[in-house]
């Protein structure tokens, strides 16, 4: 008996160890498996249960296009009609996509995929790494506030309704097993090749259950003769803030590290390649006071000597932007920031050994002397690399007479550098401004946009959890994030600022609510470099916008009135206000079609 007595004792210790591994989300909820899952994982358990009485006549698996505007529910049985066959349009270097759906009264234990060539009547084929899928996987979300007005401030999730939608796109999964009465989305992406012929290319999805075909699905890709350049030569200027240290904190390992640099590569070159222009680059600790769950540090050393002067070490900033420059992201370095949402300043103090803070503010002595210093070490440094040019000294929704008191420090320390704001419209400051943001709600006066344009700045505007619509939230209609940048061309604007690409919360695999802001509020993509629907459908809009500058550039030229009036026609319907009674998929449906026809 004490041997049996030992062995279960031990089986206890070894379950306890076992259990304290495991992961925890956001709102407490156990995840059943070891935290922060990067290859395999299992979906939180689905709060909603399949009807039976919907599911009794699917007696075998159904497999059909469905559309890209929705986000199909795991256990409801999907409103589709058998649709076999598909046709995608696109530019020359333009990405399609399109979702397939299959749905099973019975268990599918290998679901699986793959394409045939896609060939076109002259015997032209796209190359087989044109063509990509992957499961559609489904994440925790919650809600809207209450009042459905936004979607801002410190949220319990017993308060609000949560629900698993789908959004991540596994493309690192190649096989499943599909319980019975159970819904699977398939994302399916065509990068058309820049050097493609264009023309008519046809070829099918064919979807499996180990090698038993389930369903030929038609795809035909129609290749305009028309060109869309490479990411990194798309006027776009999109404006995604990464996160590092999330990456570090995520994939366990030590911050900076090469190991950090390699878990990074994948996520980053994603964003490249969906045309980002900026990096986002910290110069103090705690810029917004830690608000989300992994906080952003210092990329710049500060030490105060022991006969009070001032020394600055740049040797993480400096690791990060080569890195960054490295995946492609060379355009533009913003900064942040010399206004911290805590007026307080973390330095180490050489005199002491010790690490300190100081609480200053803009006008006050203390602040100019510590930041004058700053910004001259910083402006030689940058100079020294070739930065100095594209860096920003990068600030986000401040008050206009800080900002003025900010500005003056600025310029003290080198009138040459460049300054960017995010936050409301001040006209007594926009012309110090190379880089300015302004919420989506406002306008900036049109005198004032073609005057910056002409100057070559950068105009733009962003959404935050402010928005109920658009938004990019985990629940949000998926048009929605392809909306926005219509709505950027409607304005003759230059591109779209959202604060967080990559600020995960605890499980972002697996919950994607966090503890202020609604759901997906604080990230674009997952880890294991997994894309997303909102994703996606953001470089669609992206894309859209390129397409509208190039058309434009190109009416103009030829005194093409009948052109522009069409594209501005085009337009017009993209109108804040009309969310959700207008879905965006109509906007944007309606918008794509006529895009696609000049």
């Amino acid at each position: 008996m004490k041997r049996l007595t030992i062995i279960s004792l031990s089986s206890l210790f070894g379950m306890s160890a076992l259990f304290a591994q495991q992961g925890v989300t956001q709102c407490g909820t156990p995840t059943g498996q070891p935290k922060f899952p990067l290859g395999t994982y299992q979906e939180l358990p689905d709060l909603a249960t399949p009807s039976e009485k919907e599911w009794a006549a699917v007696t075998a698996a159904q497999v059909s296009w469905g559309t890209t505007d929705t986000r199909y529910a795991k256990h409801q049985l999907p409103s589709l009609k058998n649709q076999k066959n598909i046709s995608l349009k696109g530019w020359r270097g333009e990405r399609v996509n399109a979702q397939a759906v299959v749905w099973t009264g019975t268990e599918l234990q290998d679901l699986n995929f793959s394409f045939s060539d896609f060939k076109d009547k002259k015997g032209n084929m796209l190359p087989k790494e044109a063509l990509t899928a992957g499961f559609v996987r489904y994440v925790m979300t919650d809600e809207l506030n209450k009042d459905g007005r936004g979607a801002c401030g410190y949220r319990k999730s017993v308060d609000f309704d949560s629900l698993l939608v789908a959004d991540p796109i596994d493309s690192n999964l190649k096989s499943m097993t599909l319980p019975a009465r159970t819904v699977q989305p398939i994302w399916v992406q065509c990068w058309i090749p820049q050097s493609a012929a264009s023309g008519i290319y046809k070829g099918e999805l064919l979807v499996n259950d180990g090698s038993h075909l389930l369903q030929r699905l038609n795809l035909e890709i129609n290749v305009s003769s028309r060109e869309l350049p490479q990411p990194s030569e798309w006027a776009f200027h999109l404006d995604l803030w990464q996160n590092p240290y999330a990456v570090a904190r995520y994939y366990q390992v030590p911050l900076w590290s090469q190991e950090h640099l390699d878990a990074m590569r994948p996520l980053m070159k994603m964003l490249a390649n969906a045309g980002q222009k900026v990096i986002t680059a910290t110069l103090m600790h705690k810029p917004w006071n830690g608000q989300t769950e992994d906080y952003f540090d210092t990329m710049v050393t500060w030490m105060k000597r022991a006969d009070g002067t001032w020394a600055f070490d740049y040797t993480i900033f400096d690791r990060w932007v080569e890195f960054m420059m490295s995946v492609g992201i060379d355009k533009q370095i913003n900064c942040y920031s010399m206004v911290p949402w805590k007026l307080s300043f973390q330095y180490y103090d050489q005199a002491t050994n010790s690490l300190k803070s100081v609480k200053t503010a803009p006008g006050e002595q203390a602040y100019e002397e510590m930041w004058v210093a700053m910004l001259a070490s910083f402006s030689k440094h940058l100079k020294e690399k070739g930065w100095f040019d594209i860096c920003t000294i990068a600030m986000d929704e401040r008050p206009m007479d800080v900002m003025q008191k900010t500005l003056k420090v600025i310029r003290k320390a080198d009138p040459g550098f460049k300054v960017s704001l995010a936050g409301n419209y001040h006209a007594e400051i926009e012309p110090d401004l190379y880089d300015y943001c302004i919420v989506i709600g406002q306008n900036y006066p049109e005198d004032v946009r073609i005057r910056r344009k002409a100057e070559n700045k950068r105009t733009t505007y962003y959404t935050c959890c402010t928005e109920a619509h658009p938004n990019t939230f985990t629940f949000s209609d998926p048009a929605e994030a392809a909306w926005m940048s219509f709505y950027s061309s409607k304005k003759h604007l230059d591109g779209y600022l959202r604060w967080a690409y990559n600020s995960w919360p605890l499980e972002p695999l697996l919950d994607s609510r966090f503890r202020t802001w609604a759901a997906g509020d604080t990230y674009l993509v997952y880890p294991g470099a997994r894309s997303c629907i909102r994703f996606e459908r953001l470089i669609e809009g992206v894309q859209a916008h390129e397409k509208i500058n190039i058309l434009r550039r190109e009416f103009e030229k030829k005194g093409d009135k009948a052109g522009l009036k069409k594209i501005e026609k085009m337009l017009a319907p993209f109108n804040l206000g009309d969310m959700p009674e207008i879905p965006a998929a109509v906007t944007v449906n309606r918008a794509n079609r006529i895009l696609n026809s000049f």
